[in-house]
């Protein structure tokens, strides 16, 4: 619930940040975070890699979606910029016009660091929760691990974590393996 006598946060401060700065509006407050420190940048391109020519290019793989880095999107009053966001085509056959997205990802991956680890686990996950992502996966490049989630009920359950060199397919991309390490390189 919104406090009514704290200023909520408009998209006007987004706009106003410094270029280095990566802005979201959340429950009504501006949240900020510096550019992706180096392993993080390596982590969300790796991923971004394996998932786009199999899912979204039809390349030995099903296609049918569209995966988008640093996707800003407009949920509600909520305005967030996961590191990773899929698309089923079924859902959304194409691209918007706008240069945000106002339909709900099917499935979201955060990348985390130092600087933004907290508000991704604490804040973030229960909001994604609450707009009905389906799927949630939390890539941390230092551990090197992968979680992750599915929603049932508007709660998270764990399906699986990962480490080391696994070959791992999880869902909603089960259709093709790959090993964890290479996220890493």
């Amino acid at each position: 619930m919104l406090n009514p006598a704290i200023k909520l946060a408009t998209y006007q401060d987004i706009i106003d940040l410094p270029e280095n700065i990566v802005g979201e509006i959340i429950n009504g407050q501006l949240e900020t975070h510096p550019r992706p420190a180096p392993k993080h940048a390596v982590a969300s391109s790796s991923i971004t890699a394996e998932l786009v020519l199999p899912f979204q290019k039809g390349r030995n793989g099903p296609g049918g979606w569209w995966i988008i880095a640093e996707p800003e999107c407009h949920l509600g009053h909520d305005v967030l910029v996961p590191d990773l966001a899929g698309w089923r085509r079924q859902r959304m056959p194409t691209l918007p016009t706008t240069v945000w997205f106002d339909v709900v990802p099917d499935w979201i991956c955060e990348v985390l660091s130092p600087s933004t680890a907290r508000l991704d686990r604490t804040v973030k996950m229960s909001v994604y929760a609450s707009h009905g992502v389906a799927y949630l996966w939390l890539l941390d490049p230092i551990l090197q691990t992968l979680e992750a989630y599915e929603l049932h009920d508007q709660h998270w359950l764990l399906n699986g974590s990962y480490a080391d060199d696994q070959p791992i397919a999880v869902a909603p991309f089960t259709e093709h393996t790959f090993s964890l390490s290479d996220l890493w390189e």
